[in-house]
């Protein structure tokens, strides 16, 4: 329905907006910054998003089980770790605080959007040709519509997750923790649409990108912190993760859920938005070149 589709809503809104620039009447009422108006046109396309999203929340809960086994199944090899190690901690991190660290690293990728997949299906159908001409910024219309599935899905898998960490040590405590959570799992989430929109944009050229995401997710898996918390590697690993942006997607909002500390969410959110700015950079460039050499399929 057409109520219910993000973007014919994004058209309805532009061409509203339109109509009330013609009306003579118009021009005696408050003008509003374009700003303004962009930044409302897209959060209506992310709030469409989430309504749509919440429609489909039982058959999520159902999809994130599968949480609960690879969990459970970390928390053995880990509870026989400790012990064969026979110290409380291990790099920094308590056995209860490691577990809580995988259930937020697991939520924080499992809830990302797989981008690659659906750029891909519309450049093969054609689907695109349709969406590049229509009066909403492609890429701004693509993050509403990221930022609404992921923030639909995060409490989902928090919530499939914390069954497994609740039952073992109990109502966690992380205090200021969740709000240190919420502030740097912004930035994560746009480093990662960012990261997976340049991969995505790559269809315009080969129109397969599933093995480029493949590749992408492997990265973050060791070197994003979504297996082990980055101290515990330690040596050249943990130096060459702290110069890429991998880091900022997985372990610096896990991290601060588990072990919060305000005299580092400041550097975290400064590296996220130095991040944010050069992927960017890229993102727009590609995408200009992207759009000059595409060849759409499809009818």
């Amino acid at each position: 329905m057409a109520d219910s589709d993000p973007q014919n809503h994004a058209e309805s809104f532009a061409s509203n907006r339109t109509s009330r620039e013609l009306r003579p009447s118009s021009l005696h009422e408050p003008r509003v910054s374009s700003l303004a108006l962009q930044l409302a046109k897209y959060t209506a396309v992310g709030k469409i998003t989430v309504r749509n999203n919440l429609a489909y929340l039982y058959d999520y809960l159902i999809r994130s089980l599968f949480l609960l086994v690879i969990l459970y199944i970390f928390a053995q090899l880990w509870r026989v770790t400790y012990e064969g190690v026979g110290t409380p901690t291990i790099s920094g991190y308590s056995f209860e605080q490691l577990l809580w660290y995988l259930v937020f690293a697991e939520a924080m990728v499992l809830s990302s959007p797989r981008l690659a997949r659906r750029i891909e299906d519309e450049v093969k159908k054609g689907d695109v040709a349709y969406q590049l001409t229509r009066p909403v910024s492609y890429l701004l219309f693509q993050y509403a519509t990221y930022m609404g599935e992921a923030y639909v899905l995060l409490p989902v898998h928090l919530l499939v997750g914390g069954v497994l960490g609740t039952t073992m040590f109990g109502v966690p405590h992380f205090g200021w923790g969740w709000l240190g959570f919420l502030l740097v799992s912004v930035g994560a989430f746009t480093i990662n649409f960012l990261l997976n929109m340049i991969l995505a944009l790559f269809s315009f050229w080969i129109e397969e990108t599933r093995g480029l995401e493949f590749v992408y997710y492997k990265i973050v898996f060791t070197l994003g912190g979504m297996l082990l918390p980055l101290e515990m590697f330690g040596g050249t690993i943990r130096e060459v993760a702290d110069w890429l942006p991998f880091q900022t997607v997985v372990y610096f909002p896990s991290k601060m859920a588990v072990q919060f500390d305000a005299s580092l969410i400041g550097r975290m959110l400064g590296v996220q938005a130095l991040w944010a700015i050069v992927l960017t950079l890229c993102l727009t460039l590609l995408y200009r070149k992207g759009v000059k050499k595409l060849n759409v399929n499809g009818g």
